[in-house]
């Protein structure tokens, strides 16, 4: 099934959708993590707040993670040491491990059923090659004050060569945990509603943000969407990845609970736990790649799979989904008011978004009401660092810059559209224009243009998602056309045959 685990076993809610012209202090655009956070945070400050979702609560990229929460950063912490210094990574881990802090209060507090529980971190090798990785990051740790200890076995089926654990990190169901907290913030103070898209930010004296059937009026807005919507000069130092994810559910056996990431050069994966029901599943994430620049994206699907069954006694694989995310090219997140005054954004999480989030809506909730964060320089959204992010900023713009080259004729997937199968998408070139042409199990044709809404870009289409995703900057859209997610506001223009 191609949908995550966690939006599976997760409770169902609903709110209404926005159909009425309403005020407020505090617009927060995006129902995930950052945005639910943040707006149970500033409601709970007494500041008036408005929270619109384009789908559903936890419906996008927080429901689609991996629901692990912990100090350490997909990059390692000793990178962002020698890219930054040691007391830039010694906050980077402090700042993420009091993040970890606050979601266990609330869901203490509020007595969420999210499944969260504390649990150690290992990361390890299984070859003498990535020891040195393992040695670096033990010695930074240590360093950070973290509780860490070497290893030379796991408490799973794998040889490896050496390892780090961490205690005290943490797992939960990130989409239950987001729906719980969205119950419980303080309804005076703020109204969600779902399935309200927002199409326009007109920037006036104050913000107006249009959906299909009403405006929110607001003095300040969060774009909690992950990477700003919109045209922003920070997108160019923004590079969006998709990973993947399977759960499969286990014939017999089980194994501690725990986040275990390998240092595999090639896939990178990583494994949890996770009981649902009677059953006992094994999690295996892994095999990352820029959005829209893969010819099979089904072979990820297939990788993790053959993971997980080199490893446990597999059943079957019950649950398979993927999850985008913002590479920053300086190694940190952005994260505060941005070029455009009053609109605030969070971004560039990496694969680090459901700690970051909930660190992005407790440094908002500061600046919004008048408080100094002791993070907020570290993670400033309006920094420039040219020496940090020279080596990632050209590499990743000069593949976007080979991107456009896809405009030129000659480089459409198919002459016609009888070259199409049903369930399948292929660029076409007609009449000198590039259009996305999506056959239906029905034989249905549907057609729209194939340049991206966001800066013109041309669309890949992608067999796994059943998507049209954008190669330069992220954006995704339904095989008909519609937004699914990234910084473009309109869907893909209508064709007609």
């Amino acid at each position: 099934m191609r949908q995550s685990i966690w939006k599976a076993a997760a409770q169902k809610i609903s709110f209404p959708s926005l159909n009425e012209n309403i005020s407020t202090e505090i617009a927060i655009v995006g129902g995930g993590i950052t945005g639910v956070t943040a707006a149970y945070l500033l409601a709970r400050s007494g500041r008036k707040v408005v929270l619109l979702e384009a789908g559903t609560i936890s419906g996008g990229t927080s429901g689609d993670s991996t629901g692990n929460l912990y100090a350490m950063v997909d990059k390692r912490l000793h990178h962002i040491q020698s890219k930054w210094s040691k007391e830039t990574a010694a906050n980077v881990a402090r700042s993420r491990g009091e993040a970890v802090n606050l979601v266990e209060e609330l869901v203490k507090r509020h007595q969420i059923d999210c499944s969260f529980k504390r649990v150690p971190w290992y990361l390890f090798s299984e070859t003498e090659k990535k020891d040195r990785t393992i040695e670096k990051e033990i010695e930074a740790a240590a360093h950070y004050g973290l509780p860490v200890e070497e290893l030379h076995e796991l408490p799973l089926p794998i040889k490896v060569s050496t390892a780090i654990k961490a205690d005290g990190q943490a797992q939960f169901n990130p989409a239950a945990y987001v729906k719980g907290l969205a119950e419980k913030i303080d309804s005076t103070n703020c109204r969600i509603f779902e399935n309200s898209e927002v199409y326009h930010i007109e920037k006036e004296e104050e913000l107006v943000l249009s959906t299909a059937k009403g405006t929110v009026t607001a003095q300040k807005v969060i774009l909690a969407t992950h990477t700003p919507k919109g045209i922003y000069g920070l997108q160019t130092a923004l590079y969006p990845y998709r990973e993947y994810a399977i759960a499969a559910r286990l014939n017999s056996g089980d194994f501690p609970d725990g986040i275990y990431w390998d240092t595999e050069a090639d896939f990178h994966t990583s494994m949890r736990t996770y009981r649902k029901g009677n059953d006992n599943y094994v999690l295996v994430l892994g095999g990352h790649h820029k959005v829209g620049q893969e010819d099979d994206y089904n072979r990820f699907y297939r990788k993790l799979e053959q993971n997980a069954r080199r490893y446990f006694d597999v059943a079957d694989i019950e649950y398979e989904w993927s999850a985008q995310h913002y590479k920053p090219a300086d190694g940190l997140p952005y994260i505060g008011e941005s070029s455009d005054d009053n609109i605030y954004i969070a971004t560039g999480f990496s694969t680090d978004g459901l700690t970051y989030g909930v660190l992005s809506a407790m440094i908002l909730d500061d600046q919004l009401n008048g408080r100094k964060n002791p993070w907020s320089d570290l993670y400033k959204a309006s920094r420039f660092t040219p020496v940090k992010s020279a080596r990632n900023f050209i590499k990743e713009n000069i593949n976007v810059a080979k991107q456009y080259l896809k405009n030129l004729p000659g480089k459409a997937e198919a002459e016609s559209f009888d070259e199409i199968a049903a369930g399948q998408g292929k660029v076409v070139e007609v009449d000198d224009e590039k259009w996305a042409v999506f056959k239906d199990e029905n034989g249905q044709v549907h057609c729209r243009s194939a340049v991206c809404t966001h800066m013109d870009c041309i669309v890949d289409w992608n067999d796994a998602e059943k998507s049209w995703d954008c190669p330069c900057h992220g954006s995704r859209f339904k095989a008909t056309g519609e937004v699914i997610e990234g910084p473009a506001f309109s869907p893909l223009d209508k064709r007609n045959t």
